[in-house]
Formats: structure tokens, sequence, C-alpha cells
């Protein structure tokens, strides 16, 4: 199999090993509208080129960096319109690490309550545990 359709594209296999995503992720975002059509040849075939390479690539590092789908669709909105500006990425971000900078406050608070709910268990072969005298109160 090619990895050019007519010379022309990628199909969407190679368009998933070039980005390290999944095929069924590819068919995700192009059902949820952020990934656009591709133009398809006589045949049927999908053909991508650079530019769906690098919204797909927008669009993954966005997911690494913790943007829901729908901010990220939000940023795209701004680029695709060609009405952004870097003041309301920047607005759009700083919400964003407020929340991440929310939920890792709550993961050491878990954290801190896991670590001593875990010491006072003695790990033995017996039938108290606090662990689950914890998780039941």
């Amino acid at each position: 199999m090619s990895d050019h359709v007519s010379g022309r594209g990628l199909q969407r296999a190679k368009l998933a090993r070039r980005t390290g995503c999944n095929l069924e992720t590819i068919r995700y975002y192009e059902k949820i509208g952020m990934m656009p059509d591709p133009p398809r040849t006589a045949s049927g075939y999908r053909v991508y080129d650079e530019g769906h390479v690098s919204r797909l690539r927008f669009i993954l590092r966005a997911r690494e960096l913790g943007f829901a789908i729908e901010q990220i669709r939000g940023l795209l909105e701004l680029v695709d319109g060609g009405t952004q500006t870097c003041a309301e990425v920047k607005e759009r971000t700083e919400r964003h690490l407020m929340d991440v900078r929310a939920k890792i406050a709550d993961l050491k608070r878990i954290e801190k309550v896991l670590a001593a709910t875990a010491s006072r268990c003695s790990g033995e072969d017996v039938p108290e545990c606090p662990v689950l005298d914890a998780l039941a109160s």
C-alpha cells in the first residue's frame, strides 16, 4: 500500500503514523468537526494534506496540556476565523492554568489523606483495616 493516494496526499493510516494519533481518534475528531473533512479521490479514499497534519498536531498537543475538547474547539475557532489575539489566547490559557492548579491542589490533598490513611494500616492478614474504616466513615 502506498503512503500517498494518487500522489496528492496522505491516507488516514499515514496521517496516524505521522502524528502518533490513533485511527479511531482521528475519526472522532472528524465526526465532531474538529478536523475538516478531507477531499476524496475518485475511488473514495480520504486525502490528507500538511494542513491536516498541523491541525491534528495542534489538537493533540492541546490535549496533552489538558485542554478540554470544547476549549480546543474555541481556540481553533479563533484560528479558523483569523480573529485570534494574543490577549484572548492568553486569557483562555490562564483560565485553564487556574483549573490545572486547582486540580493539582486537590490531588495533593488526596495524596496527604491517602498517605495518612495507609500509614495507619498494618498490612497484616487481619480483618480490621483502617483504610476500609476511613472509607466507610
